[in-house]
């Protein structure tokens, strides 16, 4: 069971839902089987399937269970985690109801999507403070400027800059090591944007990992780690891992992730967005309407859970009446998005 949160299947046996920690390639509720002096045949239950990010699977985790509970084991709901790029790829080609992403989807997967007839509603869940940390016994970062993120991950920094030193004098002459997310990840996707300047370009020489937890206890056991993921899995691990304020220029105060430093804007560039995208045609199905429904009913209370920023009230109405009037697509237009507000996100308009 996901660390991120306290079970409350005291109820319904879950038969391969496997913990957080794993990083399962999907979790699942089966049905009950009937008992041996019941009915020989039971009706299978019906299955809505969601894969994507990481760093949205916990909220989406969490959705899905308190869902299976209200409906024993009548519908069962996977939860993929193969990354947001790898989510795309598999909801584009028609496999998945429900793609969840840390990032808005790309041009060339709107293309891809737009050539199979996939059509698709964007909807967003909360708000993500993407955190860069270090580890804890590291007493001389406590805070680093976009430039200096940038000298550190840049691809042209591969096999050069190795040392802390290099980055400020004043840092020690020790050769610092690198934890980041995987290429499939939208997580690599954002932080490549926001800091280096252009999606994907990033220096190769880290350890890469699409489970987040991994990339946790990389920094947590190397005195001179530095690595980022989403907040919720550095907010469970406080006690293992120190984060770094940003500052988004030399001599400007560092900003440290929190709700209110992502509410209030200050938490720049870092603070993203997250999302689900759910396939017309699937949406078109009750049972997935109705855990669409489910979803946005009870996603500010389980996103706080877990450790995210929900978004305004207003903004989870707009994601309703959006539904109800049918209106699909996304409001980036394919183009990456970085230092996207809340009053900036509510704004935009949808086209496919």
């Amino acid at each position: 069971m996901s660390t991120l949160r306290l079970s409350l299947l005291s109820t319904l046996i879950i038969a391969g839902l496997v913990a957080c920690g794993s990083q399962p390639e999907s979790t699942t509720t089966q049905a009950p089987k009937a008992e041996p002096d019941g009915p020989a045949v039971v009706a299978a239950a019906q299955v809505i399937q969601l894969d994507g990010s990481s760093t949205v699977y916990p909220i989406s985790e969490a959705v899905a269970e308190e869902f299976q509970i209200q409906n024993q084991g009548k519908i069962n709901v996977t939860v993929g985690v193969s990354g947001t790029g790898g989510g795309f790829k598999k909801f584009c080609r028609g496999e998945l109801d429900i793609a969840s992403a840390s990032r808005p989807i790309q041009k060339s997967e709107m293309e891809v999507c737009a050539a199979a007839g996939i059509k698709y509603y964007e909807l967003p869940v909360a708000y993500d403070a993407l955190t860069v940390v270090v580890n804890p016994q590291n007493n001389f970062l406590t805070t680093a400027t976009v430039d200096q993120l940038k000298q550190i991950w840049a691809p042209e920094s591969q096999g050069t800059i190795t040392r802390w030193n290099q980055i400020d004098p004043s840092w020690p002459d020790a050769e610092f090591k690198l934890y980041g997310a995987g290429s499939d990840s939208g997580t690599f996707d954002y932080f490549t944007e926001a800091v280096v300047g252009k999606a994907k370009s990033s220096r190769g020489d880290y350890t890469a990992s699409e489970d987040d937890n991994t990339l946790v206890q990389g920094v947590a056991q190397d005195v001179n780690a530095l690595g980022y993921f989403g907040y919720a899995y550095y907010a469970e691990n406080q006690d293992k891992l120190k984060a770094v304020a940003i500052a988004t220029t030399a001599g400007a105060p560092g900003v440290l992730p929190s709700d209110q430093t992502v509410i209030d804007g200050t938490y720049v560039p870092l603070a993203r967005p997250m999302f689900i995208y759910v396939s017309e045609k699937s949406l078109a199905r009750a049972e997935v309407k109705q855990f669409v429904d489910f979803y946005f009913a009870n996603v500010a209370e389980l996103a706080r859970e877990v450790r995210y920023v929900p978004l305004p009230p207003q903004a989870y109405e707009l994601v309703k009446k959006h539904l109800a009037e049918g209106k699909m697509g996304t409001v980036f237009k394919g183009e990456p998005a970085t230092a996207v507000t809340i009053e900036d996100l509510l704004s935009r308009e949808a086209s496919l």
